[in-house]
Order: C-alpha cells, then sequence, then structure tokens
C-alpha cells in the first residue's frame, strides 16, 4: 500500500516530521495556510526569511519550514524582520508571532512597523492567552476570562490588535479565525502580492491552556465556536455594540491601493 504524502511536505525540513505542538493546537493549520499561499503562488522557499519570537507561534517557522528562519527574542520579531527587509528589500520577509509576543513586549515594535509601512508579512496567531509559559493572562485575554494570574477573571478589556494595527496606518489588515483556512491562505496570497506591511490576525484554539480555563473544551468544540460566533465585516457594520459581544469579525479590515 503506498504511503500517503503530504503535499506540503516538500516545504518542511528533513528530521522535522514530528511536531512538538499539542494536540489540537491551532498553528499547524496556520503553518498549512501559509505554505498553502506559497504553493498556490509558484514562489521559491529560497527567496523567504521566516522571523518569529518567544512562544507556541515561534515554532511554526523554526525549525519546520525548510528556509532561512530566524528565532528571535522575546517581542522583538519585527526588529529583527524590518532589519532583515532593510539589508534585503528583495526577500520576502514574514513574521510569526503571538499575541503576548506581538501585543504586549512587542507592543511598540509593531505599531512603528505599521505606520513605518515596512515591507513585512505579519501574521499573529492570537489563542488569547500565554500558552507556552502557564496560561497567564495575555492583551489579548477577554475580560473576565480566568487564568492562572487572574483567578477570579480578567479584569482589564482585551486588545483589538486589528483596529491598533489600522490605526498605526497598516495599509493591508485582516482577521481570520482557524476554521477559516482557505480564506486565511487568499489573504496571505495578497499579503505577498504587496509591498508594504501587512498584518493578518488568527483567532487559533489552544484547548490545552485557554479552551481548559475559560471552560470552551477541546479543540473540536473551539472551532465549532469559530464557525458560529464569526461574522463578516458587513454584518457587523448592523448590529449593536451589545449584539456584537462574543462574536468574531472576521474579514478584511483594510486594503488600501498602492502608490
Amino acid at each position: 500500500m503506498e504511503k500517503f504524502v503530504h503535499p506540503m511536505m516538500k516545504y518542511i525540513r528533513p528530521g522535522t516530521e514530528h511536531t512538538t505542538m499539542c494536540p489540537g493546537c491551532g498553528n499547524g493549520i496556520v503553518a498549512h495556510s501559509t505554505l498553502r499561499a506559497i504553493d498556490e503562488l509558484g514562489m521559491d522557499m529560497d527567496n523567504f526569511v521566516f522571523v518569529s519570537g518567544i512562544g507556541c507561534s515561534g515554532w511554526i517557522p523554526s525549525p519546520y519550514f525548510n528556509a532561512d528562519t530566524l528565532h528571535t527574542t522575546h517581542g522583538r520579531p519585527i526588529a529583527f524582520a524590518t532589519g532583515v527587509k532593510l539589508a534585503k528589500p528583495g526577500v520576502n520577509v514574514m513574521v510569526f508571532s503571538g499575541d503576548g509576543d506581538l501585543g504586549a513586549i512587542g507592543g511598540n515594535h509593531f505599531i512603528h512597523a505599521a505606520r513605518r509601512n515596512v515591507g513585512l508579512t505579519v501574521l499573529c496567531i492570537n489563542n488569547g492567552i500565554y500558552g507556552m509559559t502557564g496560561g497567564q493572562v495575555a492583551p489579548t485575554t477577554p475580560h473576565d476570562v480566568k487564568t492562572t494570574t487572574t483567578p477570579y477573571g480578567n479584569p482589564e478589556r482585551e486588545f483589538d490588535l486589528c483596529a491598533l494595527a489600522q490605526a498605526a496606518g497598516a495599509p493591508f489588515v485582516a482577521r481570520w479565525t482557524t476554521y477559516h483556512a482557505k480564506q486565511l491562505t487568499r489573504s496571505i496570497k495578497k499579503s505577498f502580492n504587496r509591498k508594504g506591511f501587512s498584518f493578518i490576525e488568527v483567532i487559533a484554539q489552544c484547548p490545552v491552556q485557554y479552551g481548559r480555563r475559560a471552560g470552551l473544551g477541546n479543540a473540536v468544540q473551539m472551532m465549532q465556536l469559530y464557525r458560529g460566533n464569526s461574522i463578516t465585516i458587513q454584518k457587523a457594520a448592523q448590529m449593536s455594540e451589545k449584539e456584537l459581544q462574543g462574536k468574531i469579525i472576521v474579514g478584511e479590515f483594510v486594503e488600501k491601493s498602492e502608490d
């Protein structure tokens, strides 16, 4: 019987076929959507540099993608990526960052890269919690959700990273969930065909930390929740603030024409 080989395995570094990701983690879907975008566009992995920070999402390109990668310090992947892009402007530079890595310690790098319109594609894998280090509250943890550092519920409002990117001047801003894998691939393809700063947020399940603590269940139940609670930008515009509570607004928020 012929052994099935995943069509994206040709982009995976030999010897790294067995992942260290937790069962049910959304990172695999993000990795597949990214590689699918590269494959469908016929792009050369040798013309990419993938940059990641500290956190679960940092392990998506490093060590798995068979390409040049920089696994950098916490909160600094955009800073490193900016240096790469300035040194080699013809190279496709893509950043993988988590919501804690990008929205907390890396927040300043994020808003200023958007403001400067640096030619990067930035994927923020938002699982709503610090997943790798024990389940602490993150900038994107929803209000009242219990974590290891907020045992009585998060007293703060969560960051809307897409709104932040838009306010900072990013010319391409999108949000999808791991349920919307095909839409995510299309947005990544669009970002590769643009010259400036592109920001794509991916709401991704973390059943081990966030799902368990927030009472959302396992990976399948979390993705079913994404399917049921996701609404388009157009529909959201017709709803009240009360009606939008608990909803995930998905789509492409900004797509400015290039000069």
